[in-house]
């Protein structure tokens, strides 16, 4: 039994586009301990300071966090802007288009985690249905 060639061609666009893992580059920075959560906080939480988020994660020590900010940075993930105030400069960080696209999935990381280990995040009690 021979497949449409439509078909085959399809079959081979995906192998070719799973072989080549695109999301492979950026496996790296994102499957680094924190990195996720302080994505999570700057994108959905707004918490955008490092002071902030040093709070926001306070097992988190300002080392690791400077090398993930500066590796989110790296990727395009985040970017930091500083605001010229008096007395002192400020610095933020913001979300770029690129470190946007990836919030969908954080998200659906929260949620598994509010549906499967229930005991942290609501008290013990089993979570609502989301639907």
């Amino acid at each position: 039994m021979h497949m449409p060639m439509q078909r085959r061609a399809i079959e081979s666009v995906e192998r070719e586009f799973f072989a080549a893992r695109p999301i492979k580059p950026d496996l790296g920075v994102l499957g680094r301990k924190w990195a996720l959560l302080i994505l999570a906080d700057i994108g959905l939480r707004r918490v955008d300071r490092f002071s902030s988020l040093l709070r926001s994660n306070p097992r988190l020590n300002p080392r690791i966090l400077s090398r993930r900010l500066r590796e989110l940075e790296e990727t395009g993930m985040i970017k930091r802007v500083e605001e010229n105030l008096e007395p002192r400069p400020v610095v933020r960080w913001v979300m770029t288009e690129k470190g946007i696209d990836i919030l969908p999935a954080i998200v659906r990381l929260i949620v598994f985690g509010a549906r499967w280990h229930a005991e942290n995040p609501f008290q013990g009690k089993p979570p609502r249905k989301l639907t």
